[in-house]
């Protein structure tokens, strides 16, 4: 099966899905100024493959719940996500210049601007999140805990801050593992469970059949990042080869050689096809993402 490239990205009309909603939800937030508007919009709407929104919008498909009603919760994530990428690339963090291969938010703009913007995809996820009176006033207070959860100081953050403290440092695969099960796997793991939220009827045993799965996924993923940061140079990745390392940070390759993060990716990606299989529901279409997910070339 071919991996996921930019041109099959770009023509994925579940791409498009999300990409006209997410600006229909910048537009409808009116932000002021309008070098704030401006700034969101080149953060929000610069690209990407939008992982986090599909996996959520199949995840729904899988669930048989109207795409409708995800597509607020689809749009938060995205604008967390993208939150988090501006303040990642900051001086003071990851110090990056450049994201999809075009200047980082505060190399197009400035620093205190790149700050402003991260703050405001952060509290306008929220806003969209409770966005939808379609869904059941509990259903949105969970989908808020959840994604709150995933993204604060027991998750997305967390991670972050560990990695920073971890850079230079010698790091083994328990620690490292936890740094990206919180880092990434946290948000991607929120993105399937958000569309699960929205099925209160759905079966405890189907529910930790999703949460398996994302988690594996959400660490395949991170194992897979680490390979291609070896292996692609900037015009798959859209950052110079090799940044990870230069930065001092374990990677997998790393710690176990390429060929067996190879194989560990693969491992990953077997464990979530096995939490898939028990659901009852028809999941290959999520199975179908998860295999273009793991070959993926940039």
């Amino acid at each position: 099966m071919p991996g996921m490239s930019d041109s099959a990205t770009a023509t994925d009309p579940l791409v498009a899905t999300v990409e006209t909603a997410l600006a229909e939800a910048l537009d409808r937030a009116d932000a002021r100024p309008d070098r704030l508007r401006e700034a969101m919009g080149y953060a929000l709407l610069g690209g990407g493959k939008r992982v986090r929104a599909r996996l959520l919008l199949l995840t729904g498909d899988t669930l048989g719940l109207p795409r409708d009603s995800l597509l607020p919760a689809a749009c938060a994530v995205e604008m967390l996500h993208a939150y988090s990428l501006v303040h990642d690339d900051l001086p003071a963090m990851d110090d990056d210049d450049l994201r999809r291969g075009k200047p980082s938010t505060h190399r197009a703009y400035d620093e205190a601007t790149a700050i402003l913007v991260g703050d405001a995809l952060l509290t306008l996820a929220f806003e969209t999140l409770t966005d939808h009176a379609g869904l059941a006033p509990d259903i949105r207070l969970a989908q808020v805990r959840r994604l709150a959860r995933a993204a604060g100081p027991n998750g997305m953050v967390a991670g972050q801050v560990l990695d920073m403290a971890a850079e230079g440092q010698s790091v083994g695969q328990p620690a490292l593992e936890q740094i990206h099960r919180l880092k990434t796997g946290c948000l991607l793991q929120a993105s399937v469970l958000l569309a699960a939220d929205a099925a209160p009827d759905l079966c405890a045993g189907a529910r930790h059949a999703l949460t398996r799965f994302a988690d594996h996924l959400g660490l395949a993923f991170q194992v897979r990042d680490d390979l291609l940061d070896i292996t692609s140079g900037p015009e798959a990745t859209g950052k110079p080869q090799g940044s990870d390392l230069r930065q001092g940070k374990t990677t997998y390759p790393a710690l176990l050689g390429l060929a067996e993060t190879a194989a560990y990716c693969e491992q990953l990606h077997e464990r979530a096809l096995r939490a898939l299989g028990d659901l009852t529901a028809d999941s290959r279409p999520l199975a179908t993402f998860c295999r273009q997910l793991l070959d993926r070339s940039g």
